[in-house]
């Protein structure tokens, strides 16, 4: 049953950065049946490092191109008919522009279909809503979290579970929102070989984002490690505040201080805990701008092995938001807003 469901499942994967090649690389491995990948942006420099999919003199490409139906081997030339068509009110599809990551996504695995739009407007409103229609699964990375909340929103009003992740510097993290999910899992009783149905029900990160920690021990909150939860949560306010741009300065930390302090307190965190924000993490959240390829490694490893796992249903998946602490090495899963 989980082999008939992977392959016959279509995930789509918004952005292509270092955590979304991790779990691309994972998940068309593993066999699903088609990967549907949007992303708008041109390959960077910065893209080199943790993202294996792109090489040196990929650069200033876009990050999905193809051509099968202009093959003049003049890539200047091709961009010229782009360009040419445009003007005139054509349509540019994928069959007519020159393609980056595709082949090598595709080389992983040739059974899976992979399908790849660099038109941001895919993302928006109806076009949004006709993408959905036709995947099982939606994985959204390195998205601010307003993005996230609209994506989300609109998954869930079409039931799509929903996926999102991402890393800022030594830090990461992944959300998932897979609505009311059923799976099996071990009985818990002395025959552990007897499984029974359960059944998760999980709530959108609007939501999720609005969790208070009251009614746990201070033991409890410690094990759950809420220092890299309001991080990553701070990282997210500094962007919003900051018309999308993240923290890349140590000029940077006094207002990423200043601005989990206040997220700490409203979400009524234990105090004795954690009584400020620890001077260290502040300082993690100034490099929040880079990818750490290591760090991506990890994140996306877990994040394409939290997908398999839902697609299976045969063991729980995250509940809900997992942060990760790459100066540790580990991470934990924080139950936000869930009943």
């Amino acid at each position: 049953m989980f082999v008939y469901r992977m392959r016959n499942a279509t995930i789509l994967v918004v952005r292509l950065k270092g955590v979304a090649t991790e779990a691309i690389k994972n998940i068309v491995l593993a066999g699903i049946g088609k990967l549907i990948v949007v992303d708008s942006e041109d390959v960077a420099e910065e893209d080199l490092g943790a993202s294996f999919f792109f090489r040196d003199d990929d650069v200033g490409k876009k990050v999905r191109y193809s051509t099968s139906s202009v093959q003049t081997g003049d890539h200047g030339a091709t961009e010229t008919l782009a360009y040419l068509w445009a003007s005139a009110g054509m349509k540019i599809t994928s069959s007519m522009l020159l393609d980056v990551a595709k082949p090598r996504i595709e080389s992983l695995n040739p059974l899976v279909a992979v399908e790849a739009l660099s038109d941001a407007s895919a993302l928006e409103g109806d076009d949004f809503d006709r993408l959905l229609q036709g995947v099982d699964m939606v994985c959204v990375t390195d998205c601010d979290r307003s993005t996230l909340i609209r994506l989300n929103e609109a998954c869930r009003r079409l039931s799509k579970p929903f996926y999102a992740g991402g890393t800022y510097g030594l830090l990461g993290y992944i959300f998932c929102d897979l609505l009311q999910h059923d799976y099996i899992a071990p009985s818990g009783q002395k025959d552990a070989s007897k499984n029974v149905k359960n059944t998760a029900v999980y709530v959108p990160l609007k939501t999720a984002l609005q969790h208070r920690w009251t009614g746990m021990t201070r033991r409890q909150t410690k094990e759950l490690n809420p220092a890299i939860v309001f991080a990553v949560l701070a990282v997210w306010e500094y962007q919003a505040v900051h018309q999308g741009v993240l923290p890349d300065d140590p000029s940077a930390a006094a207002e990423l201080e200043s601005i989990a302090s206040r997220l700490i307190a409203e979400a009524q965190v234990n105090r004795q805990t954690l009584p400020s924000m620890p001077r260290e993490l502040i300082d993690l959240a100034t490099t929040a701008a880079h990818e750490i390829s290591p760090v991506c490694a990890v994140v996306g490893g877990l994040l394409a092995q939290d997908i398999l796992k839902a697609l299976a249903a045969r063991e729980p998946p995250i509940a809900n938001f997992f942060t990760f602490d790459g100066t540790l090495g580990g991470g934990t899963v924080v139950r936000m807003s869930m009943p």
